[in-house]
């Protein structure tokens, strides 16, 4: 869109606009939140771009594009405007993409160490990512959906790191407390 500047300089005292027109704090727990969820896709996009299973890929994309209703629903303070809102069947295709990629591995027999190859750690980055950002939903008290989703989008990230790694022929390293090297 020529012409069309990204900035627009109404931030620059340090609060920002929500849907419907107000405008609060940049420190707001609901901004908190959004930016955290905001962060998470960013980091479901970076393990995208190392990701090579076209299965998981595919997952992942739908995540992010989940993400951003999650995102426009944080940023929606009235509670009565349902065009943005995430629906329960969001969770639901989570919890599908988990029993389906979860159908391929070996059970857990012990925690695992974050890592393995590139799109595992990008996962697993993502995971830790997606748990903040559901504790800040948690807080806002106001958006028992996205939270769902979150939780939900949390196992499915471990998960695929784990399929990530098995599709790569990777290892996964178990947690050994106390363990010397």
């Amino acid at each position: 869109m020529p012409g069309v500047r990204i900035y627009t300089r109404t931030g620059d005292g340090g609060e920002t606009g929500l849907q419907g027109g107000s405008r609060v704090p940049k420190s707001d727990p609901r901004i908190a939140a959004y930016g955290a969820v905001d962060e998470a896709n960013s980091a479901v996009g970076l393990a995208v771009s190392a990701c090579a299973d076209p299965g998981i890929r595919g997952i992942l994309e739908g995540v992010q594009s989940d993400l951003f209703v999650v995102g426009a629903d944080l940023s929606n303070p009235d509670a009565g405007d349902r065009r943005n809102r995430a629906a329960p069947g969001m969770a639901g295709r989570l919890e599908e993409a988990i029993d389906s990629l979860e159908g391929g591995l070996p059970p857990l027999s012990s925690f695992i160490l974050p890592g393995g190859c590139a799109a595992a750690a990008h996962l697993h980055h993502a995971r830790a990512v997606a748990r903040r950002a559901e504790a800040l939903v948690v807080g806002l008290g106001t958006a028992p959906e996205c939270a769902r989703y979150l939780n939900r989008l949390s196992d499915l990230l471990f998960v695929a790191g784990r399929a990530a790694n098995r599709a790569a022929g990777a290892p996964e390293t178990e947690w050994r407390p106390g363990a010397e090297k």
